[in-house]
């Protein structure tokens, strides 16, 4: 059995769980989310903690018992607290603004990119850095990955937009001694 898969998980007051055929609803304060429930796997609700039992042994639904325990527990935290992915930008002028929801970047280019949030998604900007929040942890993490897609960090300087915390390893630049020459003109200097 699954070790992550057995762990139970704590149902907070306000949040229910309800078993949909193939699919997990989740209710919260926060808003509604669903989540799959493979064939052998089973769900239980006893008072306030929530339980996922494997009923078949083969080793697909032995790793389908840990993902679906995970997932539920995703699902009900996002439900409750909800999911937030920060990003920070680093280069000279790089800017970000929220403008009717959207997302405006001032990254280097010669226009601003502007990012669309989908539907369940926020967009805020707190010193210099993008905070993407939302119920749904898959959807937050593709949201803040696409934002790091438009200016991703480069490996001399480290220019760009990076997740909070991120370590960028920077790459030695080309030197003089390196290419071999003594001065500006190298080999052909000598004639």
């Amino acid at each position: 059995m699954s070790r992550i898969g057995k762990t139970p998980i704590e149902v907070p007051p306000g949040v229910t769980i309800i078993k949909d055929g193939s699919e997990l609803v989740v209710k919260g304060p926060k808003g509604e989310l669903r989540g799959p429930l493979p064939e052998g796997i089973d769900m239980k609700i006893d008072g306030s903690v929530c339980t996922i039992s494997c009923t078949k042994t083969d080793t697909k639904h032995l790793a389908l018992h840990g993902f679906t325990r995970a997932t539920l527990f995703n699902l009900v935290k996002g439900v409750t607290t909800g999911w937030t992915r920060t990003l920070e930008l680093a280069g000279v002028g790089f800017r970000a603004a929220v403008t009717n929801g959207n997302l405006v970047l001032t990254v280097g280019f010669s226009h601003e990119v502007i990012v669309t949030p989908p539907p369940g998604i926020a967009f805020a900007v707190v010193e210099g850095k993008i905070i993407v929040s939302g119920i749904d942890k898959q959807l937050v993490g593709q949201v803040a990955a696409n934002i790091r897609n438009v200016k991703k960090p480069e490996p001399y300087k480290g220019k760009g937009i990076k997740y909070l915390g991120e370590h960028i390893r920077k790459k030695e630049g080309k030197s003089a001694k390196a290419i071999g020459g003594s001065g500006a003109g190298g080999a052909g200097a000598a004639k």
